[in-house]
């Protein structure tokens, strides 16, 4: 057994996953590389097969390069499998809702609320986490806010003094929502987001402003697609010492969504966006090459394909 380093000093913070992934990202693949050519230069029985952890797709690639078959290894249980195909049916029905969120949109008054959500990984520092909540009361606007149990460091998620109360009448704090049921409701107006993906498709398929507040890994490429290229949205600048602060919220958030022209842009993405899926565009053509082409494929994935397909076409389809 053997192990690689990650680039990182032994006293720089790991548990900051933006720099410790892209310190593994940089650096890994060539220490693998090495390794590999150290044994199989050394030893008789050359390193034919890599196994990796589904998490360290990196290293596909150095085997790939080698010549050397590669198998990508998933560790969750087989449980995890019947979740993976439900939980989307059960968003999608708004099942999933024991926040009472939706309800709560209903009551206001349309392209009026802020929706903020930074997924699964996203952790702040404690003022970093303050300053946003006083930025979000700032601006006098109703916001949704998805608070995770573990978004901060601290383990209570500690508000400041007395935010609960100055905001009760307009603000929601949540531990989780049904984000494409969110984003599709006539009130949000604005998506405070970390610039994932899903959450950028997601976001322009709604026709929704952005304020780019991006972690770690394409969430940092996603951003500038969003700001520099496609602007539908602004970016948040961190002060010298590295924290968003309240003022720059309330600012960047006054001029996304007092920004009529912004908004005829993002209708703009919202409308290519969508007739993309529908039948007989980019995406919908490219999702049947891709089907008609499953010789390799085992069943199993050609049927998760389909459904996700069918599930995507029938969501935008008129």
């Amino acid at each position: 057994m053997v192990s690689l380093p990650d680039g990182l000093e032994s006293s720089d913070d790991r548990s900051e996953i933006r720099n410790l992934s892209q310190s593994i990202f940089y650096v890994m693949p060539g220490e693998l590389k090495a390794l590999i050519e150290w044994i199989n230069g050394s030893e008789s029985e050359k390193i034919r097969c890599l196994i990796d952890d589904a998490t360290m797709g990196w290293a596909l690639k150095v085997a790939e390069k080698m010549g050397i078959k590669k198998v990508d290894f998933w560790l969750a249980a087989a449980a995890l499998l019947p979740l993976l195909f439900k939980i989307p049916s059960l968003i999608d029905d708004g099942i999933i809702d024991n926040d009472g969120c939706l309800a709560w949109l209903d009551q206001r008054p349309p392209d009026s609320v802020i929706y903020v959500a930074f997924g699964s990984f996203t952790v702040f520092h404690h003022n970093q986490f303050k300053e946003l909540a006083l930025g979000l009361e700032l601006t006098g606007r109703p916001f949704l806010w998805v608070v995770r149990q573990n978004i901060t460091e601290d383990v209570d998620n500690t508000y400041p003094t007395g935010f609960k109360e100055r905001v009760h009448h307009r603000g929601r704090m949540v531990s989780w929502a049904p984000q494409q049921k969110v984003l599709s409701h006539p009130c949000v107006a604005c998506f405070i987001s970390r610039c994932s993906w899903n959450s950028t498709i997601e976001g322009i398929s709604n026709g929704i402003h952005f304020l780019c507040w991006p972690y770690f890994s394409d969430q940092i490429f996603n951003k500038s697609y969003i700001y520099d290229y496609l602007k539908i949205g602004l970016e948040l600048n961190k002060d010298d010492n590295g924290i968003i602060r309240r003022g720059e919220i309330k600012n960047k958030l006054e001029r996304v969504l007092g920004d009529e022209g912004l908004k005829e842009i993002v209708l703009y993405f919202q409308a290519k966006t969508l007739n993309g899926v529908i039948e007989g565009g980019s995406s919908s053509k490219s999702s049947s090459e891709l089907r008609s082409r499953n010789c390799q494929m085992g069943k199993v994935q050609v049927t998760v394909l389909n459904n996700i397909n069918n599930r995507i076409e029938a969501k935008y389809r008129k």
